[in-house]
């Protein structure tokens, strides 16, 4: 196994997609792209009659919708992050692209639609450019 000179690279592309996650603000139902701050919760929340009643517009409720959002935020980007560290790992190691791992194809679904499924890495030992490397190693993806 390679010592990297930089593994800065490899730490930076498992982070990244988790720092969307600190800044997660959650929708509540709303199209609003930038998501609902404290005051717009406050607003839609008080406007109910019972909601505001029973305390549903407190400051905490919304704390509570956001680390629940941000939450389910964190797992789906740390699988972002994983797939890319195994793709980065992939491109130094076999001197492979991003276009070179990609493979995906469409499948139908019982509804009609379409569904586009991938693969996190497909590896075609004809696209390494290294004999040493491509040598009669079995890989296993």
């Amino acid at each position: 196994m390679k010592k990297y000179e930089n593994d800065r690279h490899f730490v930076e592309t498992l982070v990244e997609p988790l720092r969307t996650c600190a800044s997660y603000v959650p929708k509540l139902g709303t199209s609003d792209v930038e998501g609902v701050g404290l005051s717009g919760f406050q607003q839609i929340y008080s406007e109910d009659s019972l909601y505001h009643w029973v305390g549903l517009d407190s400051p905490l409720k919304y704390a509570a919708h956001k680390a629940a959002g941000g939450m389910t935020s964190i797992y789906r980007q740390l699988g972002i992050g994983c797939e890319r560290f195994f793709q980065s790992i992939l491109e130094t190691e076999l001197g492979l692209s991003r276009d070179d791992l990609a493979w995906g194809y469409d499948a139908r679904q019982e509804n009609g639609k379409t569904r586009r499924l991938e693969l996190d890495a497909r590896i075609d030992s004809a696209q390494i450019a290294s004999a040493a490397i491509r040598g009669d190693r079995l890989f296993v993806v």
